[in-house]
Order: C-alpha cells, then structure tokens, then sequence
C-alpha cells in the first residue's frame, strides 16, 4: 500500500484546476508498473514520488502521461511538490529541488502557492512555414489567423502560436487528426481585465486532446513573450475556460531575470493504492 495524493493544480476554487496523481514512495515500482498506472487514471499526468539520486535534490519524481514519460511538466511540478510538502517533507535550503528528467528544477513557496523556476528550453526559435502550415490545419484556421509563431519547448514538445486576441482562442476548434503529434499551445491577449492572455493546450501525440491548465506551456510562453515585449515581466494567465474550468498561472520575473510560474494547489483525493 503506498499513500496516494490527488492534487488540483493552478486555481484557488475547488475542481477549477487541473489535477494530478500523485504516488508516494514509489521506489519499487516499475516502468511498466508506473505507465500502467497513469493510463488508468487517465488524467494528463501522474507523477511518482522516489528517492533523489542527485545529492542537491530534496526528491526525484517522474512524470508520465497517458502516452509516455516526460522529462517535465509544470502542474506535475507543483502538485508534486505539494503533495511532498503536505506528506512531512522537509527542503533542505530555502527552496525546494525537485530532480527530474530535465535535472534540476527550483520551486519555491510564495504566501499560499508555489511556483517553479521556468526551465532552459530544449528547442527555441522560429517555426518552419511548412509546419505553420500543418499546425494551421489541425487547428482549423487559416493560416494568416497565426499572428506570430514560436518553438517554446521544455520537454513536452511545444510550439506556442498567437493568435488575434483572446476570443480567437476560445473560439478554435481542432482536429485531433490533422494536428497529429504537434504540442501546440495557443495564446491569444485579453485586452483588459484580470488575466493578460487565455491560453489553450492541445497534445494528442501525449494521449489527451486538450490539457486544462500547463505549466511548462506557460512557462515557454512567458519566456518568449515577455522577451519579445508582447507581455510585461509578471502577469496572470487564464486556462481551461473552454473545459469549464478556471486556470490562473502568476508569471513573476525576479531581479535576475528568472521566470517564475506559480498557482494554488489543494490536495483534493487522499487515501492509498495498492499496485
């Protein structure tokens, strides 16, 4: 029996965020054991909570989706850590270090939420016309509605498009099929009003058509755009209003320049699983 957690991720309401599994000393498992596991929760991620191999880490988690692994994500990130937290776990320095398949990634703790370092992407720069194209396609929209276009990628795979505003967001609809195995995120700006942009996730080549709300898509999304000018240092981005939920991703950038990405947490399951 190991304790599981299942944690709401990125909205101070209850059922509003987007949740993640979480599996408590999970050391024995196995890869098999692990992929099984999320493919029966069926939720965009599941994480599994093991015993740091790098000396400068507080714990070491693993993500995996529907589909597969991945090197990170954000709401994992945060929900992990959280459950971590709320479980007796205690950071040895100011901030908490999560090892993962990226290495090391920094969180740390700001009044009631938490929020994670954005990570050095693995691909950045411009997006090749032939899959602006293609990502026009599988979104359903021509291919002049693509305001600006960028590769945002930070371990799952993303390219980020702009589109004319945020209606136009809210507004896609997408064909699984022709979007085949692109991560795409969508952004679109609020012209006022609480949040600065309205964001959407789309990854079937994960195993789900549309994630709630994403922390590592926002974090490459705050990293281009803020770089660019389209966006000041620190914001609030909105998420999962096409799914009925209520996404709210803080953008902080500090004196350094490091991006910040946080929201609220709540554990919203607690019990035990037995593998």
């Amino acid at each position: 029996m190991r304790t599981f957690r299942q944690v709401d991720v990125f909205s101070s309401e209850p059922l509003m965020g987007n949740p993640v599994a979480v599996v408590h000393d999970a050391d024995a498992l196995s890869d098999t054991q692990m992929a099984a596991f999320a493919r029966w929760t069926n939720l965009s991620e599941t994480t599994f909570l093991l015993t740091p191999t790098d000396r400068a880490a507080d714990y070491r988690v693993r993500i995996f989706t529907p589909g597969g692994e991945l090197p990170f994500a954000g709401h994992p990130t945060l929900g992990t850590a959280h459950a971590w937290l709320e479980e007796g776990g205690v950071p040895r320095g100011e901030r908490i270090m999560q090892e993962c398949g990226l290495g090391l990634v920094q969180l740390l703790r700001e009044d009631q939420r938490l929020a994670f370092g954005a990570p050095e992407p693995l691909r950045w720069g411009p997006v090749s016309e032939e899959d602006l194209q293609r990502i026009a396609a599988g979104l359903e929209i021509r291919r002049d509605e693509i305001v600006d276009a960028h590769w945002t990628d930070n371990g799952p795979g993303w390219v980020s498009v702009l589109l004319a505003d945020a209606s136009a967001v809210l507004a896609v609809r997408p064909d699984p099929v022709r979007l085949g195995d692109f991560a795409v995120g969508v952004v679109g700006i609020y012209p006022e009003g609480e949040c600065a942009i309205e964001v959407r996730a789309f990854v079937g080549g994960l195993g789900v058509d549309e994630d709630p709300v994403t922390g590592s898509l926002n974090a490459g999304v705050a990293q281009w755009l803020t770089a660019n000018g389209t966006l000041p240092s620190s914001y609030v981005s909105s998420q999962g209003t096409a799914l009925g939920r209520r996404g709210r991703v803080h953008v902080t950038t500090d004196a350094d320049g490091v991006i910040w990405v946080g929201g609220d947490t709540r554990t919203t399951v607690l019990g035990s699983v037995t593998f």
